[in-house]
């Protein structure tokens, strides 16, 4: 039987610091010009954490607004606060930079983070609130800020600043390994901890207990690892540690912003084979795409809305006869021989399934593509990234006559969605609307989604080949019987067997 999708999270954690000192085009705008117009005036375009809140694209993305509701709000949507924004929703959370922070030193397992004396004791509170693991609830008392600064200036350890102070540092974990050196040390710690933080809120909101997974997936950007394994892992082991998944073990999927679907399928094929009966897929966020269209945003006097560090998690079960199933036996997919062109890529990842399938394109109700926010990447010239997709697909369903060339703009409102994810990477890439689909099926209001990622495999200089990959999920028609015998018929009919046996020996 096709696995079921059982449950989603969602995880934003506002980083203006982070957004200044560790993002790439920050970093390599202080190397290349440190004395930069755009540098001294970012710190001016940083928003507050209430204003983050108050965004409504991050209120879809932790289920507090439907991705519908975005059409009701003019654009640029940063203009129109939502009024009674929670930083707490149905699918997840939005968490300040501090408790990252602080989080940061409860994943670190060698001891390369310091903190102030005095942030320990401030944040403590607010991590208990996380409810972790006994054995990791409590921080180790802080360092005096002298010691953190001498890290600092002395062995190049990368600062760890909330609201514009230094309050700890990343020391670096070999004096040579670039591997291991403070900055990248940095990057994996906020990915270990913000994946902590999005397995935790679905553990949390679905009452899900961490000792029933026993495998999980990590597939995020980044790559921990030494000189002699630049990316041998294991960011998934690492978190389920801080999670309390004590019986579990995993691995790491990479595959730069279709590494979700990959591990989404990896997940689904091994629940269904019967090797794990649940298996967790989470990613963390990436500190070195904060900021990335900064510039741009800066230029045009606009807030610089990269400024959140993305989450998730997703959890696939055997079939529970109630939740979505995943159609394991019709996963699209971009192969070697498909091309990079538009229309190659929308083929295989969308016309392939659905025709493998016996489909139309409009039997399916929802498309969740590529779901980069427009506010972000109008700005920064790359249009409106999730409308271009859909009107490619409408596109394929004119070629194949399914609808007439005029019926493009209401197949994209009856089948798209307007873009609400940060521009993570492997964030947007179909994963974010799960959340709000498991919703839709449970209300009876879609029968049918598909989700699709893609991803740019040229960035790693290896190949120039494209990537993608995409499932359909489709209401669950509920536990249907096994053919052949039942466990009670099997117990009943040994029984009589071995009763007629014994009386054989008493003849």
């Amino acid at each position: 039987m096709f696995p079921s999708l059982r449950a989603a999270s969602y995880v934003l954690v506002h980083a203006p610091d982070m957004v200044i000192h560790n993002g790439s085009t920050q970093v390599v705008e202080r190397i290349v010009n440190p004395e930069s117009d755009y540098l001294k005036k970012l710190p001016d375009h940083l928003r507050s954490f209430e204003e983050v809140v108050a965004y409504a694209p991050n209120q879809v993305y932790i289920g507090n607004l439907r991705p519908e509701a975005l059409r009701d709000v003019e654009e640029p949507w940063f203009k129109h606060s939502v009024e009674s924004a929670s930083e707490d929703g149905p699918m997840g959370r939005i968490f300040e930079e501090r408790l990252l922070i602080g989080l940061i030193k409860i994943c670190d397992a060698f001891d390369l983070v310091l903190l102030e004396e005095a942030f320990v004791e401030e944040i403590q509170p607010e991590l208990d609130t996380l409810h972790l693991p006994e054995k990791f609830a409590k921080l180790k008392p802080g360092v005096e800020l002298s010691r953190v600064m001498a890290e600092i200036e002395e062995r190049h350890a990368e600062p760890l600043q909330a609201g514009g102070k230094i309050v700890g540092c990343v020391k670096r974990a070999h004096d040579i390994d670039p591997n291991l050196d403070s900055h990248v040390i940095m990057e994996n710690l906020v990915v270990k901890a913000t994946g902590v933080l999005a397995g935790l809120e679905l553990l949390k909101k679905s009452d899900i207990d961490p000792l029933s997974i026993p495998y999980i997936i990590e597939c995020s950007e980044e790559a921990a690892g030494d000189m002699n394994q630049r990316g041998g892992g294991n960011f998934a082991k690492a978190i389920a540690e801080i999670i309390g998944a004590d019986n579990a073990t995993g691995s790491d999927t990479r595959g730069f912003c279709a590494a979700p679907m990959h591990a989404i399928v990896n997940a689904a094929a091994l629940v269904q084979a019967g090797v794990y009966d649940n298996v967790l897929v989470l990613a963390g966020g990436a500190t070195a795409k904060l900021g990335m269209n900064g510039k741009d945003h800066v230029k045009k006097d606009l807030p610089v809305l990269e400024d959140v560090l993305g989450a998730f998690a997703v959890l696939i079960t055997q079939n529970d006869g109630v939740h979505p199933i995943i159609r394991t036996d019709i996963v699209g997919r971009h192969t070697v021989g498909t091309g990079s062109s538009p229309q190659a890529v929308m083929t295989s990842l969308i016309s392939g399934p659905v025709d493998q399938a016996g489909l139309k394109i409009s039997d399916v109700d929802i498309y969740s593509v590529e779901m980069q926010n427009p506010d972000i990447t109008k700005p920064a010239g790359a249009g409106d990234v999730p409308n271009a997709n859909y009107k490619m697909i409408a596109a394929l369903a004119v070629m194949r006559k399914e609808i007439e060339r005029g019926q493009i703009n209401d197949f994209v409102e009856q089948h798209g969605l307007p873009g609400w994810a940060p521009t993570q990477g492997h964030i947007p890439s179909g994963v974010p609307y799960v959340g709000h689909a498991l919703q839709s099926f449970k209300d009876g209001e879609i029968e049918r989604a598909m989700i699709v990622g893609k991803g740019s495999l040229f960035l790693a200089r290896m190949t120039n080949l494209f990537d993608g990959v995409s499932v359909i999920l489709e209401k669950n028609p509920g536990v249907a019987e096994e053919a052949g015998v039942s466990k009670d018929e099997i117990r009943k009919m040994l029984s009589e067997a071995l009763r007629d046996f014994a009386a054989s020996l008493g003849e």
